[in-house]
């Protein structure tokens, strides 16, 4: 999750970004890029348990790509195996799968924001309860997470981790119900802010969604089988069935007498993130009954109505802005052309010696493909602008390769206010758009152009007839700062401590 995952060595503040010695050794594409932290999933009464999350792992693995974890259940013992990297450089061996016997299993891959990728913070979560063991897989961040850890704390609880998934583990202990589902629910009324949880007890696999639906939440079925996931995608992988979206608020029960479900909130407007569209999740998923690739599709046609200038072919910067540039390419009747070339075996970059080496890293990732651009007047498009790093050193490696005019088209709104939902975001003083006009964003770019897509465009593409301020549709706070939730941590006048402590040891 976002603010508790930073580990001894980072500021508590939520709010805070990535310090100067952090930026210094952080590879700028890495530091200019939207990051969702989670992908969970979960499946009960199949024999190959674990195989299959380890699989449906691998469809979100773009949710995060720095841990994964797996937690089986085999009738008598849990099991499990947590892993810092990626899901296959784990996952994919037989002796690791062998390891996690079970018919029923959880499974969670994240980020970490800036800090140490510590093991103890990989999910899923487990503690022995009174009632039993209790596995927690989170996508999401609780605005609340902090205040609840220091009532805990000064009541008492012993915190071996710094994620806020784990103060959930705790309210679900400290909860004086009889039946487990009651506590469970005890504690979801306890927390705020974005929640997509997948836990795992030795008789249930247990799914809940926060009430506004912030987080995406899925259920499928395999071979009867009943599955909780993030996306769509992981259904696909594994060729299970899509049954529907578990709805905002809905807590939803799997174990041997069948399915069910409790709706323990009041009914609540649905805010589902519109990040989910912009960036997060998969092109071939469908989000919320929404192919996540035509809407992004729809966001570039929408920029071409509203910002289109005369130039020679659309360029996407890869891979996030591939499908609204051929929207924006369909619409303008501009021809679409692949004048960046992305390297997919280049992952997270080496701390360079020199600045002079550092430069050549966005050369490692994305080279210019000069035949498609040279001597044209080219239109770049993008999902998003976080810092604006990346783009000024794409535009600069643009007019490089003998592009004659560079104009950069965005596929969102500015991004104005921080996240506190489990988007890895600066503060407000690291956002590009927040601290400067137009204009002066488009200097510091070096475009001949800048334009973003409108918050309106932005709704009309999603099928509306655009925002309403009394009853938006999505989370959209990163634009127009409306949060959805709650935020406890932000308001508390307690003097908050400058850090988590945390033993430091090897892993």
């Amino acid at each position: 999750m976002r603010h508790p995952d930073q580990d001894a060595q980072l500021d508590l503040d939520p709010n805070a970004g990535p310090g100067p010695a952090a930026l210094e050794v952080q590879d700028d594409l890495e530091g200019d890029t939207l990051r969702e932290e989670c992908g969970v999933f979960g499946i009960y009464g199949h024999p190959d348990a674990a195989a299959i999350t380890a699989l449906g792992l691998h469809a979100l693995q773009h949710r995060g790509q720095e841990a994964a974890g797996i937690v089986s259940y085999d009738g008598s013992r849990f099991h499990s195996e947590r892993r810092l990297g990626l899901v296959g450089d784990t996952f994919s061996r037989r002796e690791v799968i062998d390891r996690l016997p079970g018919n029923m299993a959880v499974g969670h891959v994240r980020y970490s924001t800036t800090g140490a990728t510590i093991l103890r913070n990989v999910q899923p979560l487990f503690a022995e309860l009174n009632a039993g063991g209790l596995a927690v897989a989170h996508n999401g961040n609780l605005t609340n997470g902090l205040t609840l850890r220091r009532e805990l704390v000064r009541h008492g609880a012993m915190m071996q981790s710094t994620t806020d998934t784990e103060v959930i583990l705790h309210l679900v202990a400290r909860s004086g119900r009889a039946r487990f589902i009651e506590r469970y629910i005890d504690a979801l009324r306890e927390i705020e802010g974005a929640y997509a949880l997948v836990s795992l007890t030795n008789k249930k696999l247990v799914g809940a969604r926060d009430p506004r639906g912030i987080r995406p939440l899925v259920l499928g079925e395999l071979d009867g089988c009943p599955i909780l996931t993030s996306e769509t995608c992981a259904l696909d992988i594994i060729g299970a069935r899509f049954i529907r979206d578990i709805e905002p608020g809905e807590v939803i029960v799997f174990d041997e007498n069948g399915q069910d479900i409790h709706k323990p909130f009041p009914p609540m407007a649905p805010r589902p993130c519109i990040f989910e569209y912009i960036y997060f999740a998969r092109p071939d998923s469908i989000v919320h009954g929404r192919s996540v690739y035509e809407v992004r599709k729809a966001f570039g046609a929408q920029l071409a109505r509203e910002s289109h200038v005369p130039i020679d072919v659309v360029v996407p910067v890869p891979d996030s802005g591939v499908p609204a540039a051929v929207g924006y390419s369909q619409h303008s009747g501009v021809p679409f052309e692949l004048g960046i070339i992305r390297n997919h075996y280049v992952g997270r970059t080496f701390i360079q010696p020199t600045q002079a080496i550092r430069e050549s890293g966005v050369r490692m990732k994305h080279s210019a493909n000069r035949a498609a651009i040279e001597g044209k007047r080219i239109i770049l498009i993008d999902d998003s602008l976080v810092r604006g790093t990346t783009s000024k050193k794409i535009v600069r490696m643009m007019r490089d390769a003998g592009a004659k005019e560079v104009h950069f088209r965005l596929a969102s709104p500015p991004i104005l206010y921080p996240d506190y939902y489990g988007i890895d975001l600066p503060d407000r003083g690291g956002l590009l758009a927040a601290t400067h006009s137009l204009e002066e964003m488009r200097e510091i770019i070096g475009a001949d152009s800048l334009a973003f897509l409108s918050i309106d465009g932005m709704y009309r593409a999603m099928g509306e007839p655009g925002r309403d301020p009394a009853n938006p549709k999505f989370s959209d706070h990163c634009f127009t700062g409306a949060y959805p939730t709650h935020l406890t941590d932000q308001t508390q006048t307690e003097q908050q401590p400058r850090q988590l402590s945390l033993l430091a040891e090897a892993s």
